[in-house]
């Protein structure tokens, strides 16, 4: 893994070394805690910052025969880091490997490989460096070049970490982004209840019809967008497109208020509803809509109830999604409320689906008004991200592609966006070598720094 690691060509290593590498990062999606930026967290052990909240690792580990209690039990953390430095051998052609090494070289300066010889010394160096000031939170964010991070965060959340990072004159922007899944997970009506009274408390108002829920949402909506929020996003196993009526969804609303289960078709009603809605508050508000769609969750009762979601048994899902998604930016752009869209898929089978849907709605009022997101979850791999790309490059534009995001719970991860730049310029290296795109090197590097940051820069106008 040297400087040319994946640049299999002249032409690449140069559009990488002098284009893609220099370039800032703009990581409009992630799961990490606004807390620990604002406090400038400061981590004890490196496992604090590389095992803690990473279902990646989780499975691997798992996979390679290591105990729960090595994972997300009450092991030392020495003890979880050696049963990782056990497993890293065993990722060889998984990503997790070259992410491994990677976050290893870029950040503590480590060149060597783990494993169970390298294991104390790779943790005792990796902990002196944590324990100096250059290695707090920020410092970290600060070594990866990052100019802006976006969160995500739910409509009760009180946003007031977003405050306090942008009171203390932190350089790097890190906005909150709309995450309101709770609001159409009326599935359980006991959790949406719960949920119901944290967001009268959060909005200040009672919820007593669907007319209240709308109002209420659109308040914190709007409280988001004085925070410096322009981004929403959604995780959903299709796109919800049914046809409902107003005296339906109310009926519904009353319902599931009243604590009664909802029938399949009245579920799919009250989602396709709130889909919609939520698409027309981000059209009033010139916000960015991002559909994480496909993924099958909590596959595994057992553990799901013993540790909770977002530990490491979730899979790709096999939904229906074209007519749906279709339906729903259809009636958006039928009533001139469809905002610009950025659409993720899970399962690769629906690449060339995805990449064809984006020019349906292109209206040219915005460049790459509607995009098709980086490969994403189980596809932020280089295979994952080489077939994205080439979809999107055979069916779109991919000159006008915003780029790569983390997608992380970890500040190690930005090296995800080293992982995809250096795919990217491979990917047009080879072209250039087979004769398939011109050597022209003004042109290509431009597209390069523009795909890396200028075009997210610029699409999300923050």
């Amino acid at each position: 893994m040297d400087e040319n690691f994946l640049l299999k060509t002249e032409v690449a290593q140069k559009l990488y070394h002098e284009h893609a590498a220099k370039m800032p990062i703009f990581d409009y999606h992630c799961h990490i805690n606004p807390k620990d930026i604002a406090e400038d967290r400061r981590f004890n052990t490196v496992t604090e910052v590389w095992l803690y909240g990473d279902h990646y690792k989780w499975r691997a580990m798992r996979t390679n025969g290591v105990d729960e209690r090595f994972c997300t039990g009450d092991a030392t953390d020495w003890e979880k880091f050696e049963k990782w430095a056990e497993t890293v051998p065993h990722t060889l052609r998984n990503p997790l490997y070259h992410w491994t090494h990677l976050e290893l070289k870029k950040f503590f300066g480590i060149e060597k490989l783990l494993s169970p010889a390298t294991a104390k010394e790779i943790y005792d160096e990796c902990n002196r460096l944590l324990n100096t000031p250059e290695y707090s939170v920020r410092g970290l964010i600060r070594k990866a070049n990052v100019n802006t991070i976006c969160t995500t965060d739910d409509p009760v959340d009180t946003l007031e970490y977003h405050k306090q990072i942008k009171e203390s004159g932190f350089e790097v922007a890190v906005l909150p982004a709309w995450r309101p899944d709770k609001a159409m997970m009326v599935a359980d009506p006991a959790f949406f209840n719960d949920y119901m009274a944290q967001l009268e408390k959060a909005a200040g108002t009672d919820i007593k019809t669907f007319g209240d829920l709308i109002a209420a949402l659109d308040k914190r909506h709007e409280f988001f967008h004085e925070n410096g929020c322009r981004l929403s996003d959604h995780g959903l196993d299709t796109a919800f497109a049914e046809d409902y009526t107003a005296e339906e969804i109310e009926a519904i609303f009353v319902k599931i208020r009243g604590g009664a289960k909802l029938t399949a078709e009245e579920i799919l009603k009250f989602q396709s509803c709130m889909l919609y809605e939520f698409g027309v508050m981000d059209h009033k508000r010139g916000w960015t809509q991002q559909f994480h769609i496909g993924a099958q969750r909590n596959n595994n009762t057992r553990l799901f109830k013993k540790l909770g979601p977002d530990t490491g048994f979730d899979s790709i899902g096999d939904v229906p999604v074209a007519a749906p998604l279709a339906k729903l930016l259809d009636r958006l752009d039928m009533e001139n409320k469809l905002t610009k869209t950025i659409l993720y898929n899970l399962n690769p089978r629906d690449n060339e689906l995805y990449a064809t849907m984006l020019g349906n709605f292109q209206d040219g009022s915005v460049p790459g008004k509607i995009q098709y997101g980086s490969g994403w979850w189980f596809l932020d791999q280089k295979d994952g991200m080489t077939k994205q790309m080439n979809a999107l490059s055979n069916l779109g534009l991919l000159s006008r592609f915003v780029g790569m995001l983390t997608d992380s719970r970890s500040f190690l991860s930005y090296t995800r966006h080293e992982y995809f730049r250096r795919t990217l310029c491979d990917l047009l290296g080879t072209d250039v070598e087979n004769g398939e795109i011109p050597y022209d090197m003004e042109l290509l590097g431009n597209m390069v720094e523009n795909i890396c940051f200028n075009n997210a820069k610029e699409y999300f106008n923050f």
